[in-house]
């Protein structure tokens, strides 16, 4: 939302020397992609320190940028700065601002998997009827909500937000931010093990979404998690369960997986029964489908306008993309990964004919003290769902590769993903399906890219 500098100010409660008629077009953290007449928050991060970039930001023709007062002294030049305390608080306090004089239904997501592709089957739905703003990538955290919130416009109508969270605290911090009316919770699982002591504990942090919300909002909840479930039971607002096999308002039944295709059933809605396509592939996103058609209906659609928005609902980047390497099927789910999720796409991909099952998988992160266990499992699901070769790469991967080779099957290890491209260059023939998947910090999506340049083939797929 575009702000003159004295709202901005104001706002703040910032001082400094600044033209109070400069219109803030946009906003930025990062001095790389800052566009002119963006505003400036120099921001510190884990590795970098936004105070050392506001030269470059200002050269780059920002309208002005935000600094902490005990930084001041650093500039020479001391024109188009805005002094505050504290310049993190500075951008939320904004974001705040800004959805306050917004003022729309604001929806967040949040789940220890599928929230991204939630988030973006929400929206799509959503654009079928409204102008949406939805968060870019997985911009839900400190830093990535509030500028996804400065970016409302007073033509958009409803805002589709991530919440993601790797503490307890943050996603209530979040939704004081953000103030969403609706809260959809996705599913709970043993990730950030490393910040907790349980699931339980987990599944505590994420019920902040629900408890943020007002009297008069709606939790959407999966009636299938065993946590999720229950997280109605003390909200005073609407409840709204989705699920695949528990009792709920919005069910999927007689499910039929088509293979790289995606997956065909019937959308069951108060009686109301309408067949289904979904371009996704899984069980776990006909799931993530349902919690979209929940939020839908409850802002308006019909069941036969959802499944018809559904029917052109394409995976988000590196999650899910199927993809072909000439003969050979490759499902791109590098973006990120967890047990409960990685072993949902093993099924998937299990499921899927093929000669042969390759599952390329990355080490895992954040699982704390379990981590090696974790993996051990990971790597004897694997073993039963007879997976042909299982590639292990960095890491915690190596404890998944011995456990997937003591219970039958063949696992190899690999250091980096650069060599995981090399060796399904080399190892790979026609017939076969790969899944690649792994933690974000991994990085798999080079061992695609030095696969394909050693194929020297341009993939084909649905994005």
């Amino acid at each position: 939302m575009k702000l003159p500098l004295s709202r901005v100010a104001e706002f703040l409660s910032a001082t400094g020397e600044f033209d109070h008629r400069a219109i803030a077009e946009g906003y930025s953290i990062d001095s790389r992609t800052l566009r002119p007449g963006d505003l400036f928050f120099a921001v510190k991060g884990e590795r970098l320190d936004g105070h050392d970039f506001v030269e470059q930001a200002l050269a780059k023709g920002a309208a002005a940028a935000v600094v902490r007062k005990d930084q001041l002294a650093r500039y020479s030049v001391k024109t188009r700065l805005l002094a505050v305390e504290d310049t993190l608080v500075a951008l939320q306090t904004l974001a705040t601002a800004v959805r306050r004089l917004w003022g729309k239904l604001v929806v967040g997501v949040t789940g220890s998997a599928g929230k991204t592709t939630t988030k973006e089957a929400i929206a799509h739905l959503l654009a079928t009827r409204y102008r949406v703003l939805k968060s870019e990538g997985n911009f839900n955290n400190h830093f990535g909500l509030p500028l996804m919130l400065l970016k409302l416009q007073p033509e958009q109508e409803v805002a589709v937000i991530e919440i993601g969270m790797s503490h307890a605290g943050e996603i209530a911090a979040l939704a004081k931010i953000a103030q969403p009316e609706i809260g959809v919770v996705i599913c709970v699982a043993p990730v950030h093990l490393e910040f907790f002591n349980s699931v339980s504990e987990i599944a505590r942090a994420k019920y902040e979404l629900i408890a943020s919300l007002p009297a008069g909002g709606t939790a959407v909840l999966n009636a299938d998690d065993e946590y999720v479930s229950q997280f109605g039971r003390d909200f005073k607002g609407k409840v709204v369960r989705f699920g695949l096999k528990a009792p709920a308002d919005i069910r999927a039944e007689h499910i039929q997986q088509c293979g790289a295709l995606g997956s065909e059933f019937d959308l069951v809605v108060d009686g109301c029964r309408e067949k289904a396509t979904l371009p996704l592939v899984g069980n776990h996103n006909v799931s993530n489908a349902l919690a979209a058609v929940a939020v839908a209906l409850e802002r308006g659609l019909t069941p036969s306008e959802a499944v018809e928005a559904l029917r052109t609902l394409a995976p988000a980047d590196r999650r899910g993309q199927v993809v072909q390497l000439g003969n050979i099927t490759v499902i791109n789910d590098c973006y990120n990964s967890n047990p409960k999720a990685l072993n949902a796409m093993v099924d998937v991909l299990a499921a899927i004919p093929a000669k042969r099952h390759i599952v390329v998988a990355g080490e895992m992160l954040e699982l704390g003290s379990s981590g090696e266990e974790l993996h051990r499992r990971a790597g004897r699901h694997m073993a039963e769902k007879k997976i042909d070769v299982l590639l292990g790469v960095r890491g915690l991967a190596q404890p998944m590769v011995e456990a997937a080779r003591q219970a039958g099957i063949r696992a190899e290890f690999v250091p980096t993903p650069e060599t995981a491209g090399e060796w399904l260059a080399q190892e790979t023939r026609a017939g076969d399906m790969v899944l690649l998947k792994a933690s974000r910090g991994v990085k798999l999506e080079r061992a695609l890219e030095t696969w394909q340049s050693r194929q020297a083939i341009v993939p084909s797929g649905r994005n």
